[in-house]
């Protein structure tokens, strides 16, 4: 029975513009539809926030926060993000939509693949993520369900809905937002996840596509994360035998317990898998694995049908011993017992005694759960306002305390980005790890763009940040004025109300024009030497030509005679290697007519001399012989006589 035929939303037009065609996807967050934008008349896919969550101002923040980020990365192996709004209750993104399958549609249907297969889709994703890290992104939520597969073939990441700016990750006592089976140990103890989150996360992709099934398993959420956080991932190759040491190997530093000592970054990480590979021959990239570990796997592990699989908010009252804040109350299922495998190098280990107690009784399986007793310390909160947000999260976190998600506000008295609240205040009591919120000042609700004229560019785009604004588009002019380097002018311009974040363009001055000399038939180094004088860079081209010019000058440059440069503009030169040598053609015995167009079109010039022109027009001598060669675009002279 086709479901989608009892979701609302499929036949209606939402927001005026998207016609919801089906439902194609439902994630912990949002569910995923195939929709027509009826004003473009182009497919897209839409992803609409569940009704329940999009009362919820935090998710609303990052669902809007998503297509944001999403929209500011320009990448092939990206999912475009088109447009965002909200009609009624329902939120949502509209994107690109991708046909094809998941890359858990593939292991679900073919379980571990051959590893040039799985390098081949791992590559994309890195550097896709890639992209993302280096603007300063993290996805925080990769998984298969996240990789889409064309059906032309294309790879492409996908809901970046969890995605964060790298600085901005902060520790959440409270929750753990993302997919059990994919999160780092961080991201579980502590609630941070940076790049090296993604990277881990990569790593659990790769094991899975090389296995066809999971590094850690078990029968409750809890079991899974604390395998995370105290066992390392497997070798691939100790569950398909034969599999080449550099994946073992790869997906080893990928998925180190302890971050310091993973890849730093997605690109990072691509260059080892393209490391990886080159040392691999066609038999190991090309090894069929055993269909029999496939399938030796339950239906949900392989197919990711468990409700560890989903994104969700994982309370910490579920997480293992390890990741439980110690001021809570709290019991939690204990996983079965197991051997604790020694940590590998540069892992964390358990640390106090509570955990020791817990490591033991997780070991020996005792009871229903552990229980953490609050220990009744206070302290009070330091003063924070009016410092950076940087600032005031080192001197909570010196003080034994957490930092949870800052809020946003609009402030007449703090300047942008530095603390206006903090809740608990400063100086009130609280818990010796409690957790205290910032709200952090956006500065006015109105600005007004500042004078940037003569202003170096860099300091331009300094005091409009200050401003709470961001440099536009920036085009670039001559300027008898305004030196090279510095802003000419603004659009808006200054004194301008804008609303924060609102982008201003520049224009750049150029300086003074300067008009390029003719350097043709000039040596390389006088044609070199008259254009640094003008204050020119040159470059010498690698290949000559042939051209009128005598061997070993300048047969043309890359900008004429009269053109006009800015100071430090480089001027490409192209050496001439001579005229080129071609046969004369014998036109003794033509007339002149014809004579004259042979010659002109073999690439010589003309000249004819007449003794008596009025006794006839054949060509009795040419000043080159018919045969011979000449240099390309000489001249050659004819002779009349007449009879």
């Amino acid at each position: 029975m086709d479901t989608t035929l009892q979701d609302p939303l499929v036949g209606q037009l939402l927001d005026g513009r998207y016609r919801v065609d089906a439902r194609v996807a439902v994630g912990g967050m949002a569910t995923v539809y195939r929709a027509v934008d009826i004003r473009l008349d182009r497919v897209l896919a839409l992803k609409v926030m569940h009704p329940a969550l999009a009362t919820d101002a935090t998710f609303v923040e990052r669902f809007i926060r998503e297509a944001k980020s999403v929209a500011r990365l320009s990448h092939p192996n990206v999912v475009g993000v088109f447009d965002q709004g909200a009609d009624g209750a329902y939120v949502y993104l509209a994107m690109e939509y991708v046909a094809g399958c998941t890359l858990r549609d593939v292991l679900r249907e073919r379980g571990a693949l051959q590893p040039r297969a799985a390098l081949d889709i791992l590559e994309p994703v890195l550097a896709a993520l890639g992209a993302a890290h280096r603007a300063g992104f993290v996805h925080r939520d990769m998984k298969p369900e996240n990789v889409l597969i064309g059906d032309d073939g294309r790879v492409k990441v996908a809901d970046f809905g969890l995605v964060r700016a790298v600085g901005s990750a902060t520790n959440t006592t409270g929750s753990v937002l993302g997919t059990v089976s994919y999160l780092a140990p961080e991201q579980i103890e502590h609630g941070t996840a940076d790049t090296r989150a993604d990277v881990y996360a990569c790593g659990v992709v790769l094991y899975e596509m090389l296995t066809g099934g999971k590094p850690h398993a078990g029968e409750t959420p809890a079991q899974v994360l604390y395998q995370h956080l105290n066992t390392d991932v497997p070798a691939p190759s100790a569950a398909v035998p034969g599999l080449a040491l550099e994946l073992d190997e790869l997906v080893a530093s990928a998925t180190a317990r302890n971050p310091e000592v993973r890849p730093y970054d997605a690109v990072a990480l691509l260059a080892l898998t393209r490391e990886a590979r080159a040392t691999l021959g066609d038999e190991q990239l090309d090894a069929v694995p055993p269909q029999a570990h496939s399938q030796a796997h339950s239906q949900d592990e392989v197919a990711g049908a468990g409700p560890e699989e989903r994104t969700s908010v994982i309370p910490r009252a579920t997480l293992p011993p390890e990741a439980q804040p110690v001021q809570h109350t709290s019991r939690l299922p204990m996983p079965p017992p197991e051997p604790r495998p020694e940590p590998r190098r540069g892992t964390r280990r358990p640390r106090g005694p509570l955990l020791v107690i817990a490591a033991v009784l997780l070991a020996l399986g005792i009871g229903a759960g552990v229980w953490y007793i609050n220990s009744g310390q206070f302290t009070r909160v330091p003063a924070v306002l009016g410092q950076t947000e940087a600032q005031a999260t080192k001197r909570l976190t010196d003080a034994g305390l957490d930092v949870g998600a800052s809020k946003r506000a609009f402030s007449d008295v703090y300047e942008r980005g530095t603390v206006m609240a903090s809740d608990p205040a400063s100086g009130e009591r609280i818990r010796g790890n409690g957790t205290v919120t910032l709200t952090v000042s956006r500065g006015p609700r109105i600005v007004k763009v500042p004078n940037l004229k003569g202003k170096p560019l860099a300091e331009a785009k300094r005091l409009l940040a200050k401003e709470g604004l961001a440099a536009g588009v920036v085009t670039t002019s001559f300027s008898q004025d305004i030196a090279q380097g510095a802003v000419i002018s603004s659009d808006p311009e200054p004194g301008t109300e804008r609303s924060p974040d609102s982008a201003v363009a520049l224009v750049v001055s150029k300086g003074v024009p300067i008009d390029v000399p003719d350097v043709t038939g000039d040596s390389v180094a006088e044609a070199t030497g008259t254009l640094q004088d003008a204050g020119l860079t040159v470059r010498v081209a690698t290949e000559r030509i042939h051209s009128p010019e005598a061997a070993g000058t300048v047969a043309a440059q890359s900008l004429a005679e009269g053109s006009r440069a800015a100071k430090g503009d480089t001027i490409t030169l192209t050496v001439s290697k001579g005229p080129r040598m071609i046969e004369v053609p014998d036109v003794v015995g033509d007339s002149t007519d014809t004579a004259r167009g042979k010659l002109e079109a073999a690439g010589f010039d003309v000249k004819v001399e007449k003794t008596f022109p009025f006794l006839g027009d054949t060509v009795s001598g040419q000043s080159a012989e018919g045969g011979s060669t000449a240099p390309e675009g000489s001249t050659i002279t004819l002779t009349i006589k007449g009879l």
